[in-house]
């Protein structure tokens, strides 16, 4: 979703300024407090409604016929939208007037809106085709999992999509071939996967001979499911096989020609240090994945700092195994011991898949001794489709849809089990599914105090470092059964840690590819496919990485703060519920929060 108001940075400004006049009496309070909160849901829908896609990923079915706009000229009206938002915004409310809630929402939407407008100057340096994906996958996947099918006119605007990708993948070439003039390329590293990401979606029927291609094996079956009669299912299947041999083939090859004139012209792999104002660039997105003013040399030596600390702690486990040789060749028996592997068949993902599920189930068994809520929406665990494998990434999560016909999802990118270590199957799903991203993102779309821009919005620090820490959490939930399961969550911890150096070391160091996935694999457990997927990631979305162990660290800082100052009135379930309750926050905002239950939890 391409909506302005996400994952975005918010100020350190007080949420209560020194000088504000006193508050007025709590009815006239609860009065604009709900006026605010409707003035904000009707901003977000305002945005919304930009976006075709972001709709029907929240399972709406309004404009459910069409796909986004990509051209720059959308980015440029979303920005206005938000500006005129913001402009309303300050002339009808004013921060004293509102209550504490409400006063956090007017912050974080008048500095998402800012820093928006700070980050539109750079919009054109983002690669819309990357080995982090593209429309080419990403359209594919809105249709088989968010695009529902419950009547004829659902059908329908399914085969309009069909015929609506060609437009987006005209827009998407004639923004890269935009780029490319100003000399603004993508890394050598993203042609080869994107192209055969694109290829596979057109593998099988109707495009060629063989079983049904993704797409067209989605379509049939829901259109099979519609209570419709025979003609008019003949008559959809139809219109979608044609929709799909006509204007989506033909989309597609002219992505295809997009990469094949494009793809000369790149000279190797390069950090945004190479763009032009590159270095102003990775500022603005180190400040948008960590919520702070850390700044990219300050990054970098807090992850040489934690790695030589969690490398520590795999020594002692290296020690509790009995293993007598080096880390690094500890590292290797880890990567190549068949003890350590699941076959490369299907049975083996199976089997992968039902040890993750067999996690989910131990966590939620543990959660109420260390929640007060839990997320309502179920939890599932699946594979990546086969025909985006090759983009991506290792694990990820998929929040429910906003009226819960749709589970969370933790994927799994199981393309060659060779690569797949069973000692991190349980801190993987920790991370991604519960006490992770679930927990978090599942529950803060069933909060009822705050509004959507909130409920559906997050910043990375906040998100990904509650991932991480749920990472260790799941060790005292007793998730972890062995010494090699313990060891594999210090291989997720310092793979985060790996990432502040690798980011930081390449998009303003100006560290080779080379020298990224040598200094990761001296520092890891993780398979050499892994890390060369990680590394082209880090190349192709500046900041990113940063995001996980920054906001880890500031949870993990709160928590120890939390338990010094409120000694025997400390419960790790009171701590998650303040952590929790407000949805994402930025940094700075949630040490506000944690601030405040403290001195709730003295009195």
């Amino acid at each position: 979703m391409r909506l302005s108001l996400a994952l975005l940075l918010v100020s350190a400004v007080p949420l209560v300024q020194a000088s504000m006049p006193a508050p007025e009496p709590v009815s006239g309070v609860a009065v604009k407090d709900a006026a605010l909160l409707q003035f904000l849901d009707h901003a977000y829908d305002e945005q919304l409604s930009l976006s075709p896609e972001g709709q029907t990923q929240l399972g709406l079915k309004t404009n459910n016929d069409r796909l986004d706009d990509y051209t720059d000229a959308a980015a440029l009206r979303a920005e206005a939208l938000a500006e005129r938002q913001l402009a309303a915004m300050h002339a009808q409310f004013q921060p004293a007037q509102l209550g504490e809630s409400a006063r956090v929402s007017y912050r974080l939407f008048e500095y998402e809106v800012e820093r928006g407008r700070q980050s539109l100057q750079f919009r054109k340096l983002r690669f819309p085709v990357s080995t982090n994906g593209s429309p080419a996958g990403e359209i594919p996947v809105l249709l088989i999992n968010n695009h529902k099918v419950d009547t004829v006119a659902d059908a329908q605007a399914y085969v309009s999509r069909l015929r609506d990708t060609e437009r987006v993948m005209r827009e998407v070439a004639a923004t890269m071939r935009d780029q490319a003039a100003a000399g603004i390329i993508p890394n050598k590293v993203n042609f080869a996967p994107a192209r055969a990401d694109a290829k596979a979606v057109l593998t099988g029927a109707p495009f060629d001979q063989g079983p049904d291609s993704s797409v067209w094996a989605d379509f049939r079956k829901k259109v099979g499911a519609l209570d419709a009669p025979a003609t008019v299912k003949a008559k959809l299947l139809a219109d979608g096989s044609a929709a799909l041999t006509g204007p989506f083939r033909r989309g597609y090859d002219v992505l295809f020609a997009a990469l094949d004139e494009i793809e000369p012209k790149s000279k190797g792999n390069f950090g945004a240090w190479s763009l032009p104002n590159g270095a102003a660039y990775y500022a603005d997105r180190l400040k948008n994945s960590t919520t702070t003013d850390l700044t990219a040399d300050q990054i970098h030596a807090l992850g040489l700092k934690q790695v030589a600390a969690i490398r520590q702690e795999m020594e002692a486990i290296k020690r509790e195994v009995g293993f007598t040789g080096t880390l690094e060749e500890f590292f290797a028996k880890i990567r190549t011991d068949p003890q350590f592997k699941y076959p490369n068949t299907a049975e083996g993902r199976e089997h992968y898949l039902g040890d993750a599920r067999a996690v989910i189930a131990s966590v939620m068994t543990a959660a109420p001794r260390y929640f007060r809520t839990l997320p309502k929406a179920p939890l599932e665990v699946r594979a990546v489709e086969k025909w985006r494998e090759g983009t991506a990434s290792t694990a990820f999560y998929n929040p429910p849809s906003a009226d819960g016909s749709r589970p969370g999802i933790y994927y799994v990118n199981l393309v060659d089990m060779n690569q797949t270590q069973k000692v991190q199957v349980a801190g993987i799903a920790a991370h991604e599914g519960a006490p992770g991203h679930h927990f978090q993102i599942a529950r803060q779309q069933e909060l009822t105090n705050i509004p959507k821009f909130r409920k559906f919005g997050g910043y990375g620090a906040y998100v990904e470092g509650w991932g991480l820490y749920s990472e260790r959490l799941a060790s005292e939930m007793g998730v972890y059964k062995t010494p090699y399961d313990r060891f594999g969550m210090l291989s997720l911890q310092v793979w985060r840690a790996i990432r502040l150096v690798l980011d930081t070391g390449i998009h303003s160091k100006r560290w080779t590819r080379e020298q990224a996935i040598a200094y990761f694999k001296a520092n890891s457990s993780v398979s050499d496919k892994d890390i060369a997927r990680e590394v082209d990631r880090y190349f192709n979305w500046p900041g990113q990485a940063t995001s996980y162990m920054v906001g880890q660290l500031k949870i993990t800082e709160l928590r120890a703060r939390a338990q010094r100052e409120l000694g025997p009135r400390f419960d790790i379930r009171d701590f998650h519920e303040a952590i929790l309750s407000q949805g994402a926050l930025p940094l700075d905002v949630l040490d506000e929060q944690v601030t405040r239950y403290i001195a709730a939890r003295r009195k």
